[in-house]
């Protein structure tokens, strides 16, 4: 049977989502408890897209094939065996076609920032930039993101893809005492994709570009023209969202 898996991770201590060699991976550590509960024969798990080294996730989502269980069973049996860094969910059947990568219609990012005073106890999770930024220009600015562009801009610039073109159905910023929260809903995301955007904002709210500007560098299709990469301990994965019918 297909089952599709809802989970959140703590991205602190991960290497990344997808398995690597010699280090420690979300997809690992997940995979080895389903492989153990399937009389020790492999099985592989298929994700909505991956995160980068301690990049966190409150909804991430997998297909995998195994053999009929009780889903709630299931959920306890992986809870009671997995790292206290990963949870899972829900996990539920779905028809045998469906893939949790190519059947997803939009995802959801949001980036959290602590604008205050230092915190060592949110170290990990937040983005600690402890400055003063000009919020009222970086909400103008993250409105020209919304819409279809060519993000050749703000993607790695080491990695090819066959089609760089992304639509942002939704893209806002919220504020909360000190804490910046920068979220963006889209189709999809390339690599690095929210990072690089989010650099871009936190120098508009430097007051070193002007939020128009974000419309010239999505023009130019050159990573070189935006800013940089902000870290990624306050990036979270918030959402994956599918049609109702998950065929």
């Amino acid at each position: 049977m297909r089952y599709l898996m809802s989970f959140s991770y703590n991205g602190t201590a991960f290497s990344g989502y997808q398995i690597q060699e010699n280090k420690r991976t979300v997809e690992e550590e997940i995979e080895k408890v389903l492989s153990m509960l399937n009389h020790n024969q492999s099985v592989k798990i298929y994700a909505s897209g991956r995160t980068d080294a301690k990049v966190h996730a409150y909804l991430q989502t997998a297909h995998f094939d195994f053999e009929q269980w009780n889903v709630e069973n299931l959920t306890y049996k992986l809870n009671q065996l997995l790292p206290e860094d990963i949870y899972i969910k829900k996990i539920e059947a779905v028809k045998e076609d469906f893939h949790a990568r190519y059947r997803a219609k939009r995802k959801t990012y949001v980036y959290k920032m602590n604008c205050g005073e230092y915190d060592p106890f949110t170290l990990h999770t937040l983005f600690q930039y402890n400055k003063h930024l000009h919020v009222e220009n970086m909400k103008e600015a993250i409105q020209f993101f919304v819409g279809e562009h060519d993000f050749s801009s703000f993607t790695k610039k080491s990695c090819q893809y066959e089609n760089t073109t992304r639509t942002i159905y939704n893209a806002l910023i919220r504020e909360e005492h000190d804490i910046l929260e920068i979220e963006f809903t889209g189709n999809g995301f390339l690599q690095y994709m929210v990072r690089n955007m989010v650099g871009f904002l936190i120098e508009v709210g430097e007051g070193k570009r002007k939020p128009i500007e974000v419309l010239e560098v999505l023009e130019k299709k050159d990573r070189k023209y935006a800013s940089f990469t902000a870290k990624p301990e306050g990036l979270y994965l918030k959402k994956v969202e599918y049609e109702k019918d998950k065929g």
